[in-house]
C-alpha cells in the first residue's frame, strides 16, 4: 500500500477468476457509485475465460480502472494481496467478481467509519 495516499481515496479490489459472466455488473456497481474518489484495481488470477478482456476494455475508458493478471490461478488471497500491494488509497474495499453494489455504498461505508 503507498504510504503517500490521497486523502480520501479508497482503493476497491475485485479479485476475478473465469468471471466473464459477471465481472462487467461488479466493475458497473463499483464505478457507479456516489462517492466518486475511488481506484478500481481488478486483479485477474488466471483462468481461462474473457475476464481480463472484459476488465481492459473499462480500464481502457476510465482513468481509475488499473487491470492486473496473474499468469495462473494463486487463489483469492493472493488476488487480494496483490491489489493491496498496487494500491494508492487511503480505504481499501473489497468486492467479489459476482457482486453488486448499491451506489451509495461506499459514502455510507465511509460515513459511518469516520
Amino acid at each position: 500500500m503507498n504510504n503517500q495516499a490521497p486523502s480520501g481515496l479508497v482503493s476497491v479490489i475485485i479479485p476475478a477468476f473465469n468471471s466473464e459472466e459477471f465481472i462487467a455488473e461488479a466493475i458497473e456497481s463499483v464505478l457507479c457509485q456516489n462517492y466518486l474518489n475511488i481506484e478500481l484495481i481488478v486483479v485477474i488470477d488466471g483462468g481461462s475465460d474473457s475476464s481480463g478482456a472484459i476488465a481492459e476494455k473499462y480500464a481502457e475508458r476510465d482513468v481509475r480502472v488499473q487491470v492486473i493478471c496473474h499468469e495462473r490461478n494463486f487463489g483469492i488471497a493472493a488476488a487480494r494481496n496483490t491489489g493491496i500491494e498496487q494500491s494508492s488509497g487511503r480505504y481499501l474495499a473489497f468486492c467479489d467478481s459476482d457482486d453488486l453494489w448499491y451506489p451509495e455504498k461506499l459514502e455510507k461505508q465511509l460515513s459511518f467509519m469516520k
